[in-house]
């Protein structure tokens, strides 16, 4: 494997937003951009032409920033390290799953030697998932997704086992926690109601309702 271009703790940040903004909505818009790293907009856009100029990105006005090839091998690094502490921190550590991404966002940062971060992985058993679910790339970076469907988009009466989970925000995994809605769960859907309304779920024998935006960040892999 070629060596990773060694970038700031910042740009490393922004170059892993800008991943997971790829990933759900096809690019980052600048707005999206400074909500996720909780910064003013005229900081994202200085850093955005600096990165811009450094091949990382490139910018489309009014549509939004994507990752170069060079920006995305260096962003797949970051993700791959940020996973493989959130499963240090809940394997090991036993941190409750809803704590370990910030924990894991300034964890990443310190593990970027490559004779660190395999003996790591050989440690956890080499994970495939983050404990929310989402693949680790590997160490060439290749990223190996499991089949899976938004719980919103399942069938009436349909029934689905929880893959992922990709809101990571600490209130978001604390919610779903209590309800039972974590990867490996099995569910149900009871009742969709109309015009985007809550969807009836049933987990563990229980029912509750879910907000379409809650359902909208559950994958699940269909049963048979």
């Amino acid at each position: 494997m070629s060596s990773i271009e060694v970038v700031s703790p910042t740009i490393e940040e922004y170059l892993e937003a800008i991943y997971r903004l790829e990933k759900k909505k096809g690019s980052a818009k600048t707005g999206d951009l400074a909500k996720e790293l909780n910064v003013a907009l005229g900081t994202i856009t200085n850093t955005i032409e600096s990165m811009e100029k450094q091949n990382f990105i490139t910018h489309k006005p009014y549509k939004g920033v994507n990752l170069t090839k060079k920006g995305r091998k260096i962003a797949l690094d970051v993700v791959r390290r940020h996973r493989l502490s959130e499963r240090l921190l809940t394997d090991v550590l036993h941190i409750d799953w809803s704590k370990t991404h910030d924990a894991a966002c300034k964890l990443e940062h310190a593990i970027a030697d490559k004779d660190i971060i395999k003996p790591l992985e050989k440690v956890l058993g080499k994970p495939k998932t983050c404990p929310h679910g989402n693949p680790i790339p590997s160490e060439s970076g290749k990223v190996i997704e499991e089949k899976s469907e938004l719980l919103a988009n399942l069938g009436l009466g349909k029934e689905g086992i929880i893959v992922k989970v990709t809101d990571e925000r600490p209130d978001m995994l604390q919610y779903l926690a209590t309800l039972g809605l974590v990867p490996g769960a099995n569910v149900q859907i009871e009742e969709k109601a109309p015009f985007n309304g809550p969807i009836i779920v049933k987990v563990m024998g229980a029912s509750y309702a879910l907000g379409r935006n809650v359902a909208s960040v559950i994958w699940v892999k269909k049963n048979e």
